[in-house]
């Protein structure tokens, strides 16, 4: 809940306004897990308050280390169904992955999450669990929407998330701490550009459409040519980052045939390209570009102008790395 439904909710109850703010201070700033806890409110509110809500915490059920340091916590959501979230430790940051769907129906063929279809959209309450209830919460510098799902296929939870994420009266993290990342879905793209401020990261792949089609499903209804026009309307100050996924796959994708046609779709936009590791899961033919070739690749591109990295592949041996989230636990 935003303050101002804590507030509405509260006063409902016959308590006074100001309660809403202690509430609100409680769940986002104190991080209680129940409501007895709030201990300037009184018992006869306290009670009246938990007969009616809950804070909403739930603990991972599971969580798995990797030799690099990554963890992957498996959450059970109120329906009953399984989410995974990860954590990226580096040297002063803590990056959390968070997960906004159960599936997705994405259907991508190089993604593990995409070949269970979609279960379930997560609520914004269930999003920020995975925040708040993961190993470390209080030493999270940045959270990416990475995880399991499209996250502008789930947009109204997502969107009110991120929202108390930066809220004054919550952790009041800039938006600079927040990157969503999206294979383009066009209308609620166009609403996430207007209506925040965070980082956005496109997963594009294949420069060529007919060949993005077809590992991407998502090139039929919503070509990357069309996303990429639609952000050149946009101002990428230093502010904001917008930034291109580009997973290399061996024989596929990997040539500098492909970097010279990356450099003309995204020719004149402000932009950095992540290329990263293909990680194999089952049910895809796709292999891994090799060391060469991905080395190859980003200097061609920085030659080029574009500020282009390999992205180090973290948590490969407990598959919590890019693509290899699902809900196996069911």
């Amino acid at each position: 809940m935003t303050l101002e439904e804590i507030t509405g909710s509260v006063t409902e109850l016959g308590l006074p306004k100001f309660a809403g703010k202690q509430v609100a201070d409680w769940i986002y700033v104190k991080r209680v897990k129940d409501i007895n806890e709030m201990t300037n409110i009184s018992l006869k509110h306290r009670e009246l308050l938990s007969g009616k809500f809950e804070v909403g915490r739930s603990e991972p059920l599971d969580i798995q280390t990797s030799v690099d340091g990554t963890r992957k916590m498996l959450f059970k959501t109120r329906g009953g169904k399984f989410i995974e979230t990860v954590t990226i430790p580096e040297e002063n940051r803590l990056t959390i992955c968070v997960s906004s769907q159960v599936g997705c129906r994405m259907n991508c063929d190089f993604c593990m999450t995409g070949k269970q279809g979609l279960q379930d959209n997560l609520t914004a309450g269930e999003i920020l669990n995975q925040v708040y209830s993961v190993s470390g919460s209080e030493e999270i510098t940045n959270l990416v929407f990475m995880g399991m799902g499209e996250p502008l296929d789930n947009y109204k939870s997502v969107k009110k998330a991120s929202e108390l994420l930066q809220a004054e009266y919550g952790l009041a993290w800039s938006p600079r701490r927040i990157t969503l990342s999206t294979i383009g879905l066009k209308s609620n793209l166009k609403r996430f550009l207007d209506e925040s401020r965070c980082h956005l990261a496109v997963s594009l792949h294949n420069p060529i459409p007919e060949e993005r089609l077809a590992i991407m499903p998502i090139e039929r209804s919503a070509p990357a040519a069309s996303v990429i026009k639609m952000l050149r309307d946009y101002d990428w100050s230093k502010q904001r980052r917008l930034s291109f996924e580009y997973i290399m796959f061996d024989g596929v994708n990997d040539s500098l045939h492909y970097a010279r046609e990356l450099t003309k779709l995204l020719a004149g936009l402000d932009c950095r390209v992540n290329l990263i590791r293909f990680h194999v899961i089952p049910m895809s033919k796709l292999r891994p570009s090799t060391e060469a070739n991905m080395i190859k690749f980003r200097d061609f591109l920085t030659a080029k102008g574009f500020t282009c990295t390999i992205r180090a592949s973290r948590g490969e041996d407990i598959f919590a790395a890019c693509g290899m989230l699902s809900t196996a636990k069911m």
